[in-house]
This record gives structure tokens, C-alpha cells and sequence, in this order.
């Protein structure tokens, strides 16, 4: 697993990186939004560890700036309790975040957790290549989601979870199940994780096919998907 860290701490990335080796991973550590930006349209990660206050280009900055050329997920490095960067963040196409200061245990349990769903496509055979849901299909293999023929382009987390949804259509999943899934770590009442990547997934088939509503909420519980056909 290749890491790639936008952070200017120097002494924490070098820590981490170390640490990282440890954990045999390997990893790219730069300082700066635009060192950053050069080195993804140069080489290929497994995932970013992108710190949200950088000195010049600014971490959400680069963030939406790697959304235009990469769907390499994405965990953003925030301020502890500045939940509205957190917000904003998964908004811009974070597939997760970790509060500052963080355990480099979770960390990486972290990282594994987004990586593990970011490869869907390695799957076995065996297991389902193609979902489908009335005019949503999902493509494990390619890595592709498809509306009644239009490409809908998702991160990672989003992906995934869209395809709970799908796997479990005409049912509810609880956001709790969701958070476990998808972010690696239980649910809490103010962690809106799983609400962002829900909206960001509405968005984004409302870009293709207005008033189109898949997904239900299901208040106090979590989410079903509707299967329109």
C-alpha cells in the first residue's frame, strides 16, 4: 500500500511515516497543497492523508482539485472538534476524516478500512460482480455506477456505500451499519459522516436525473433504496 501525506508538520510526518513503514505500508510525504497536487498527477496512491490547513493552496482546495483528476480516496486531517471543516470536507469528496491529534493505531485502521473498500473490483469471482436496482446498476469490476444510462461518478466511501443500499434494497440500514462498513468505526449522534456521503450520493443522481429520489430516509434509523422502475 502506497501513502501518500500532504502535511506541513514535518515531525509528524516523519513519524508517521515511519510508523506507516512499520505497518508495511509505503509512503510519499510532501508539505504543501501544490507539492501535493504535482506528485498525484505523477504517481499512483492507494490513499491520501491530506492535513485541511495547509500554507498556501488551502487542504479543501487541494482536495476539490484532486476530485478533478483522481477518485484515489481520500482522509482528511482536521482540527479536533472544527466539525464544520469536517462537513465541508466529506462535501468536497473526503471519504473520511481524523481529528487531530490521532492515534496512528487508528489511523491506519483507518486507512484500511477505506482501501478495503475502495478495491471492490478485486473481489473473487464468486462473489456478485453486478448489482442492480431498478435503473441503478452498480459494476464492481470497473468501478462503475450507472443511472438509466447515465455514468454517475462516486468516491470510494460513496460507492460503498451505495452498494449496502443496493444489497440490501427495500430494507433499511441503519447508520450505525453504515459506519461500521464504510468509515470503520461506530456511529455517535454528531458524527454526520454517513449523512454527507448520503447527500453527496443524492446530489450527484439529482445532477443526472432531476427529481429522481432513490434514497429514502428512514428518521431515526437510516436509509433505504427505493426501487423505482
Amino acid at each position: 500500500m502506497h501513502v501518500l501525506l500532504i502535511d506541513d508538520d514535518v515531525g509528524l510526518t516523519t513519524m508517521l511515516s515511519e510508523y506507516l513503514e512499520a505497518e508495511g505500508c509505503t509512503s510519499t510525504a510532501v508539505h504543501s497543497g501544490e507539492q501535493g497536487l504535482d506528485v498525484i498527477r505523477s504517481a499512483q496512491f492507494d490513499v491520501v492523508l491530506l492535513d485541511i490547513m495547509l500554507p498556501g493552496i488551502g487542504g479543501l482546495e487541494v482536495l476539490r482539485q484532486i476530485r478533478t483528476i483522481s477518485r484515489v480516496p481520500v482522509i482528511m486531517l482536521t482540527a479536533r472538534g472544527d466539525d464544520i471543516d469536517r462537513v465541508v470536507g466529506l462535501e468536497a469528496g473526503a471519504d473520511d476524516y481524523v481529528p487531530k491529534p490521532y492515534f496512528p493505531r487508528e489511523l491506519v485502521a483507518r486507512i484500511n478500512a477505506v482501501c478495503r473498500r475502495a478495491t471492490m473490483g478485486e473481489r473473487p469471482e464468486r462473489v456478485e460482480q453486478l448489482l442492480r436496482c431498478g435503473p441503478l446498476s452498480i459494476d464492481l469490476r470497473r468501478y462503475e455506477v450507472d443511472l438509466a444510462g447515465d455514468a454517475i461518478a462516486l468516491t470510494a466511501s460513496e460507492m460503498s456505500v451505495l452498494e449496502l443500499l443496493v444489497r440490501s434494497q427495500g430494507e433499511v440500514v441503519r447508520k450505525d451499519t453504515i459506519s461500521r462498513e464504510v468509515l470503520g468505526r461506530p456511529h455517535h449522534p454528531h458524527d454526520r459522516g454517513v449523512d454527507v456521503h448520503i447527500s453527496n450520493i443524492r446530489q450527484k443522481i439529482a445532477s443526472v436525473k432531476p427529481g429522481m429520489e432513490l434514497i429514502e430516509t428512514v428518521r431515526g434509523v437510516g436509509y433505504r433504496l427505493r426501487d423505482d422502475r
